[in-house]
């Protein structure tokens, strides 16, 4: 299961799990590439690439 951090731009760091990854369906993600993230009480949810969306469909 994939894990990491990420830097908003007003320099907070927020860690995610693997399952962050899962629900917006990325499989890989570059250093200082700009993403939406979905937060859920300061916990990052789901990380999607704009105008891409999920296999699924949701988010």
């Amino acid at each position: 299961m994939q894990t990491g951090s990420l830097i908003r731009d007003d320099g907070v760091l927020l860690p995610f799990d693997g399952s962050a990854v899962e629900r917006g369906g990325l499989r890989l993600v570059r250093v200082g590439q700009r993403l939406t993230v979905d937060l859920l009480d300061d916990r990052v949810i789901g990380l999607r690439i704009v105008g891409i969306e999920p296999p699924n469909g949701t988010m």
